[in-house]
C-alpha cells in the first residue's frame, strides 16, 4: 500500500491513488492546511487535498525514506518534490523547487486505507514557499 500511495501520486494519477482509500476512510490527522469540512467526506477531502498538490506541484515525485509495516498497520516516511509551477496553499507560483517529507501511518482493510495518521512538514513547505 505504501508502494501504491507513493507511485500513484508520482504518476500524477489522482483517480488511481482515490481508489486506495475506503469509502469508510478516516482521517485522524487534523491541521489549519487540511481542516476538515462537514460536507466532504474525509476520503474526497484527502483526495483535493494531494490534487491540488498536484497542481502546485506538476513534476511532483514522491519517494520512500524508510517503511514498516505490521499486520494491519503501515508506517511510512515520505519525500515529496516538485517545483512550485502553480498556486500552492494559495502562494503564486514562485518557480522554486520544493522538498518537504511527511511520517504516515495507515489502516489497511479489504486491500483499501482505511484510517491514516500523519504529521507534514507544512511549516517548511511555507518557509521554502515564501523564501
Amino acid at each position: 500500500m505504501i508502494e501504491q500511495f507513493a507511485a500513484t501520486l508520482s504518476a500524477h494519477d489522482i483517480h488511481a491513488f482515490a481508489r486506495l482509500f475506503s469509502s469508510n476512510y478516516v482521517n485522524h490527522q487534523l491541521s489549519a492546511a487540511a481542516a476538515p469540512r462537514p460536507d466532504v467526506t474525509p476520503k474526497d477531502a484527502s483526495v483535493a487535498f494531494f490534487a491540488a498538490r498536484l497542481k502546485g506541484l506538476p513534476d511532483l515525485k514522491v519517494t520512500i525514506e524508510a517503511s514498516v509495516v505490521s499486520r494491519d498497520m503501515a508506517a511510512a516516511s515520505f519525500v515529496y518534490e516538485g517545483t512550485q509551477t502553480g498556486v500552492y496553499f494559495g502562494v503564486a507560483p514562485t518557480g522554486r523547487r520544493l522538498r518537504f517529507t511527511s511520517c504516515d501511518i495507515f489502516r489497511v482493510a479489504d486491500g483499501m486505507i482505511v484510517e491514516h495518521w500523519g504529521m507534514g512538514d507544512i511549516a517548511g513547505v511555507m518557509t521554502q514557499l515564501k523564501a
